[in-house]
């Protein structure tokens, strides 16, 4: 079955956003296309971007991903998409409060900053620090990344490699405040242990 058609329910920001929920959390070191999620049905943040990037395309949006990059954490990936003038986001993740977003944010940096509260490893540190500019994934067509078997790490490490804006300063960082332990139980509740960062 081609991915345009797995892809016919996903008719919707939130359709898309309810399959990346439904499906397990891809725990392995295995980055996945758009297609081969679709017919194993597991994603981590990376392949859900892409997924969902692949999706939006479908319904008219451009692929767009975003990187939201962390200390002492886990980089995060978001599909991101305009409402009129606004951003909003489709993400896969493993805790509960990094996922979807509305399009009512005006800037991709109010949409990043959206996270920031939210956005905290296993010691209860918040840890995003900075977002990158969007990541047009059409320029990988040339290497199929819908629908190839191959292993699209390298989209990953490309991810690092362009322009990041910080969100905080230093001084900031310094005067953080651990999150609170009902946020901290509610953005790991049901979390694949084996996907979660290990910080230092």
């Amino acid at each position: 079955m081609e991915l345009s058609e797995l892809m016919r329910p996903l008719d919707s920001p939130v359709k898309i956003q309810e399959f990346l929920d439904s499906i397990p959390y891809n725990s392995t070191k295995r980055t996945l296309s758009p297609l081969l999620v679709m017919k194993e049905r597991m994603a981590h943040c990376m392949d859900g971007g892409m997924l969902a990037a692949a999706a939006l395309r479908r319904l008219g949006y451009p692929p767009l991903i975003v990187d939201l990059a962390a200390e002492n954490d886990d980089d995060h990936i978001i599909a991101v998409f305009r409402d009129g003038n606004c951003w909003g986001a489709i993400a896969k993740s493993n805790t509960t409060v990094l996922r979807f977003r509305e399009p009512v944010y005006r800037t991709l940096r109010e949409l990043a900053m959206s996270y920031f509260d939210m956005y905290y490893n296993m010691n209860g540190q918040k840890t995003l620090r900075s977002y990158s500019r969007t990541i047009d994934l059409s320029g990988f067509d040339d290497r199929d990344w819908e629908t190839t078997d191959v292993d699209l790490e390298y989209i990953g490490d490309f991810t690092y490699t362009v322009r990041h804006y910080p969100l905080i300063t230093p001084v900031q960082v310094k005067k953080l405040s651990n999150v609170p332990k009902y946020l901290y139980d509610a953005g790991f509740a049901g979390a694949d242990t084996d996907g979660l960062y290990k910080p230092v």
